[in-house]
């Protein structure tokens, strides 16, 4: 599986005082206190008298698992990971008809932080906090069953060809005057044709659970004198995650809905 990696980060700048902020920097505060509104019930007006209606049921809710493995490399060299940030980005969820079969595509956004060197000493080490952005694509396929309700039948579209009888007299030396040529209309064509048009499958997101383990790849001792004893360098890391997905399969149906008895009905 291929990975696609997109850069996302701050050039680099130096840590010096003139990025702190001046003594005489204007800091403004402004707030106040919010007073209750009063709200009072209404009515719901509703329809109870019963009707059909063309609302989404669900044809299945499952959860599947996905693993993914790749290596992510840096921009720059790392000497900590502080933080991680994840998004589950879902571009495609396809129900192939008549199979019970699932597609799905997407990707995982990582927003990585992590630390690089600016200065040290035998005793301490400083630097700035750098964020890193890669999109972790992964795709796959899973049978699915209908807990909910089957899938609507495919109606196919028909397409009927129909001609006209037709009569006319024949010429030919095997031909007597009384012969007629009893038979279809090659000259013209006429068609019936019906386009029917189903409703397609789709899926909404419940949760998403990502179980993963960043190590970093090759770690070096820093080429510097002044350095403390436990740091190390790197710029790859390689990542295993599991990632749990919940979905609804969802299509919209025509529904009856029943009147509800003793409920006051809707004036239309």
């Amino acid at each position: 599986m291929s990975n696609r990696v997109v850069v996302d980060y701050y050039p680099k700048t130096k840590h010096t005082q003139k990025h702190a902020p001046k003594a005489d920097s204007k800091v403004s505060v402004a707030g106040g206190t919010v007073d209750t509104c009063v709200s009072t019930p209404t009515n719901i007006a509703a329809i109870t008298s019963g009707v059909v209606a063309k609302i989404p049921v669900v044809l299945a809710e499952l959860t599947l698992r996905v693993n993914i493995n790749s290596i992510i490399k840096l921009p720059e060299f790392a000497y900590e990971i502080k933080d991680i940030k994840k998004k589950v980005k879902v571009t495609q969820c396809f129900l192939v008809p008549q199979t019970g079969m699932l597609f799905i595509k997407g990707f995982i956004r990582k927003n990585i932080q992590y630390a690089t060197r600016v200065g040290s000493t035998l005793q301490s080490f400083y630097g700035d906090i750098r964020h890193f952005t890669a999109d972790i694509p992964f795709t796959c396929t899973t049978d699915v069953t209908f807990n909910g309700i089957p899938p609507a039948p495919i109606v196919n579209s028909t397409s009927n060809e129909f001609v006209y009888n037709m009569r006319q007299d024949v010429v030919g030396k095997d031909f007597g005057t009384k012969d007629k040529l009893l038979s279809s209309d090659l000259t013209e064509y006429n068609q019936v044709s019906t386009e029917f048009f189903n409703e397609l499958p789709y899926c909404d997101l419940v949760s998403a659970t990502i179980v993963e383990l960043d190590e970093a790849l090759n770690p070096t001792f820093p080429p510097f004198k002044e350095v403390p004893f436990e740091e190390r360098m790197f710029e790859r890391i390689e990542e295993k995650m599991v990632l749990d997905l919940t979905l609804k399969i969802l299509q919209n149906r025509q529904v009856a809905i029943p009147r509800i008895i003793g409920a006051a009905d809707y004036d239309c």
